[in-house]
């Protein structure tokens, strides 16, 4: 059994995100803009926010955050994303979910300018990706692809099971697996004997915060295992999806939760973010020679 070292690889690609940055800087004088626009006290939104902005500071990148008070209006924060939409500073924009329920969530995703989607959530950039173009591509499914391809695990041909269908993980997650030429099956809440299904994978990929949701029973001998949830005990422990001191018996690789895909979340945010910028220093140049 061996670990797939998420927090290992995130600092790899961070410091290749380090170094792009210093290129863009030196080559055109861009630095990358990020832009997060937070709603409410969540206090899980509020780490995970700060975390994102420790990083874009590690990198090198300009960032700022729209905190907005749970009682908003949609009218205010649409016209918040319409000016960062049109500000040449920031590259990227990031709608921090779960918004309010007062909220229309499809509106706003749909407002932010598909070249700035660094999250992946736009219909633009979801209809590239389920058609194999290029585009942005949601960071956590993106980051899983990156840790499957660093330690050489190739999915052709290999039976891949998605526990979980969320248009943030599930369905993003799928589409690459079906991209890499993986057969690819879905599992959701719906999903009749669970257990049938993971039990005939090669690849097991979980992402739904339910603990212990993935026991031994129910997989075979050298799966692969990606959990991908994130969960707290009564106890305050963070785990994932997976019993991990178990099923990690018969895996041949597992995530660990946390230290798995977590940081591999911001690791391609930090990379998406500069994808947008070297796009948007592109689009400069070919005004300024036109």
């Amino acid at each position: 059994m061996q670990i797939l070292d998420g927090r290992a690889l995130s600092k790899k690609i961070e410091e290749k995100v380090s170094q792009e940055v210093k290129n863009l800087k030196s080559t055109c004088g861009c630095t990358p803009g990020l832009a997060v626009v937070l709603v409410g006290q969540d206090p899980a939104s509020a780490a995970y926010v700060n975390m994102k902005k420790k990083a874009c500071d590690r990198a090198g990148f300009y960032s700022i955050t729209h905190d907005m008070p749970e009682s908003i209006s949609q009218e205010a924060i649409e016209k918040t994303i319409v000016m960062l939409n049109n500000d040449t500073n920031v590259d990227g924009i990031l709608i921090q979910l779960p918004l309010p329920e007062h909220i229309d969530t499809t509106k706003l995703l749909e407002l932010v300018d598909p070249a700035k989607d660094v999250d992946g959530f736009h219909p633009f950039n979801v209809g590239r990706l389920a058609t194999g173009l290029d585009g942005f591509v949601p960071c956590t499914p993106l980051g899983v692809m990156e840790l499957l391809r660093e330690y050489n695990i190739d999915v052709k041909g290999k039976n891949c099971v998605v526990v979980g269908a969320s248009n943030i993980v599930g369905k993003p997650m799928a589409a690459l697996l079906l991209n890499a030429n993986a057969t690819v099956e879905i599992c959701h809440i719906f999903t009749d004997d669970l257990k049938k299904h993971t039990l005939a994978a090669d690849v097991v990929l979980v992402g739904v915060g339910v603990i212990n949701l993935i026991t031994e029973d129910m997989v075979k001998d050298n799966v692969v295992i990606i959990d991908i949830g994130v969960s707290r005990t009564p106890e305050g422990k963070l785990v994932g999806d997976v019993d991990f001191e178990n099923v990690s018996k018969k895996s041949s690789y597992i995530t660990p939760s946390p230290g798995g895909v977590g940081p591999m979340t911001i690791a391609m945010l930090l990379s998406n973010t500069v994808k947008a910028a070297k796009m948007n220093a592109k689009k400069l140049l070919e005004k300024s020679e036109a």
